[in-house]
């Protein structure tokens, strides 16, 4: 995996917290991007926030130098959740359905 990010691939860990998917692999796998599990963002509500699983794993990774996405964000409440969380990265159909990468809008192809 470190010859192929050598190389410039970034890689992702999907789906994090279900799985095959371990703690472990956070210590021994070069990856880029760690992308929480939806089933943790269905279980967030704004009585047990600070003790959910999305917060630990937020905090977990707050110094690995790693993009953070939580996938399944499907209302504003989530949304704000998520932010309250300081998670910075979101994905899901409150932004968009899945679009054809031949059909994104051109601005944000070149994005990083």
């Amino acid at each position: 995996m470190q010859t192929i990010r050598d190389f410039g691939v970034h890689i992702a860990i999907d789906d994090f917290g279900t799985g095959y998917s371990s703690l472990a692999y956070l210590h021994k796998l070069p990856f880029d991007c760690l992308k929480i599990d939806r089933t943790f963002v269905d279980k967030l509500d704004k009585e047990s926030l600070d003790t959910s699983i999305v917060a630990a794993i937020i905090n977990m990774t707050k110094s690995m130098k790693v993009e953070l996405v939580a996938e399944g964000v499907e209302t504003q409440e989530q949304a704000q959740m998520l932010s309250d969380l300081c998670c910075p990265l979101g994905q899901g159909y409150l932004f968009s359905r899945p679009v054809a990468f031949e059909d994104w809008p051109t601005d944000l192809v070149n994005m990083k």
